[in-house]
């Protein structure tokens, strides 16, 4: 069972975002907060815990990431639509939701945050700065075609198992090709690497379209036979 901490002081997205989350059965929702005192003290009394939290409740940022490590516990922040949304999980909070995002898609990132994969969603790709990004396109320039499939499925937040099993091949395959797309990049981890595609526009939107083409091709492809 996760527990959540749900914090917003917009009464009507707290409470549809509450019934969301309460319908899944995995999910706990043990304390929601209008203000940042309550919200301090949550964490303090429920560690170990996935709290959302609103960007519009402007909180200390710093400090929140501090009774969050205290507590054990990881945060997703949910951002207003128009937000430059990348900086949150440059901080170290585990994803970002929009104010526009689904009941599914919410769910979904609650249950990835607290399998330790970060969320990020689709729409970040399209937030970053709009100046010409020379590393990012030297970088998406020298990934090869399936490569750059795989940083698609791990800016997703799909790990190897299951990046293997849309890919048609095997973990270690995977992880080789992890070796050789952190040379090309410059990261050390599958966290980084994703925090790197989310800086750099350029790859950011190549990944996101090669997302999306794998999504159409899984979703055109037959059934499999039995």
């Amino acid at each position: 069972m996760n527990k959540i901490i749900l914090a917003d002081s917009q009464a009507i997205f707290r409470a549809g975002a509450a019934k969301v989350l309460a319908m899944d059965e995995d999910l706990r929702i043990i304390a929601q907060c209008t203000d940042l005192e309550r919200l301090h003290h949550a964490i303090t009394t429920f560690p170990n815990s996935i709290v959302l939290f609103a960007a519009s409740m402007r909180p200390d940022l710093t400090l929140l990431r501090t009774y969050l490590d205290g507590a054990g516990s990881r945060g997703v922040v949910i951002a207003e639509n128009n937000d430059a949304a990348g900086v949150y999980i440059q901080q170290g909070f585990r994803g970002v939701v929009f104010r526009s995002v689904t009941g599914p898609a919410l769910v979904e990132c609650v249950h990835r945050v607290a399998a330790g994969d970060i969320w990020i969603p689709p729409q970040l790709m399209q937030v970053d700065s709009p100046e010409e990004d020379l590393v990012g396109t030297r970088v998406r320039d020298r990934l090869t075609p399936k490569e750059m499939r795989i940083v698609a499925l791990i800016v997703q937040g799909c790990k190897n198992r299951e990046i293997a099993l849309r890919l048609k091949t095997t973990e270690q395959v995977i992880k080789n090709y992890l070796r050789s797309i952190y040379d090309k990049t410059g990261v050390s981890d599958r966290l980084e690497l994703a925090l790197f595609t989310i800086h750099h526009r350029v790859l950011a939107q190549a990944a996101a379209e090669v997302g999306s083409k794998l999504d159409a091709e899984e979703q055109a492809a037959p059934p499999a036979v039995a």
